[in-house]
Formats: C-alpha cells, structure tokens, sequence
C-alpha cells in the first residue's frame, strides 16, 4: 500500500463536521494500538480535527511472528534482519483558522529527523477524505511503503525515532488543548 504522495494544500470542505461525526460514530479504543489510545483520542476531541487510521509501529523478527508486536527490540544484536511495520497516524483537518494552525505544527514534527519522519498525504486517503494527511516514521528510502525490512541497528534507531516522535505528538496534543 502506497501511503505516500507529496503534501496537498488545505482545500475548502463545507461537509468536515458532519463526515467528522460519520467518523467517529463507530470509532473505538479497540481500534488503537495500545501506547496511543490517549493521543488517538484526544486528537479525536479537537474541533478541527479527527483521526483516520494509526499503527504505533511494530518490528517483528525471528519466530516472533505478532504483527502488531508492541514489545521494544531486544537490547542486544541478536537479530539480523527486522520488518519494521511503519509508525503512522493519518489525520484530517479542517479548513480553519485552528486546523491550519494544527497543520503547520504538524509539518514541524518532521524536524525531529527529516530523513526518517515524513508529512505527506496517501492518495487514496484523500479520494475517501478530503484534507487528509499522514505524518508517519519510515526511512526516507522506504517512505512509499508501509513496511520495511531493515538491519537492527537501523531498528534500534527507527526505535528511538518512533519513540521520540510519539512524545512530541503527545506535546503538541497538550498545546493545542491549551490554545
């Protein structure tokens, strides 16, 4: 699956509110990765902006087959070779003040490392959802697909990315409560 394309402008949507409740009419914590239920939802509960999809990201490796593994990567390079199943949340924003101020904000989490975090939109999320986009951690060489097969040591470094990457969005979910 393709989850990159380059970053749309905001377009007018006069139906934002009510595909926004259409959404989340049936959205569920049961849906979520564990580690980011809370920010899933409280990006859920700004006005101007809701979720589509997220993954926290997985590394399976060895006999470990959970494709939603959730355990950090062991200490110690005792694996070769590990799929790295991209960290991702896609969200859609609304064409307002507010969301285009959150839009910004969203573009400067690539900073963190511009060579593995990405801003983009997926065709075919915008075909479905007008103003849609992803913010995702992937290898720049990989930033068109959705896994990854990668070496450890470049594991344990999409790790801590993930990591940190996760942190910022909980930061800047905290900032935009505030505003």
């Amino acid at each position: 699956m393709e989850t990159f394309t380059e970053l749309k402008d905001l377009a007018e949507n006069p139906h934002y509110q009510a595909q926004k409740r259409e959404i989340l009419y049936d959205f569920n914590d049961g849906m979520i990765d564990r580690p980011i239920v809370d920010l899933i939802n409280g990006f859920n509960k700004l006005p101007y902006c809701f979720t589509l999809q997220s993954c926290y990201g997985h590394f399976v490796y060895n006999d470990q087959k959970d494709t939603h593994n959730l355990d950090p990567l062991p200490t110690k390079e005792t694996i070769a070779k590990v799929e790295y199943r991209i960290a991702y949340i896609a969200f859609c924003i609304e064409n307002n003040a507010s969301g285009r101020g959150l839009f910004e904000a969203l573009k400067k989490i690539t900073a963190i490392e511009p060579e593995n975090i990405q801003f983009c939109c997926a065709e075919w999320f915008w075909k479905r959802q007008i103003n849609s986009y992803a913010l995702q951690v992937e290898p720049d060489r990989f930033k068109r697909k959705d896994t990854a097969i990668i070496d450890f040591k470049e594991a344990l470094h999409i790790e801590k990315i993930r990591n940190i990457f996760f942190t910022r969005l909980y930061e800047l979910l905290e900032n935009e409560k505030e505003r």
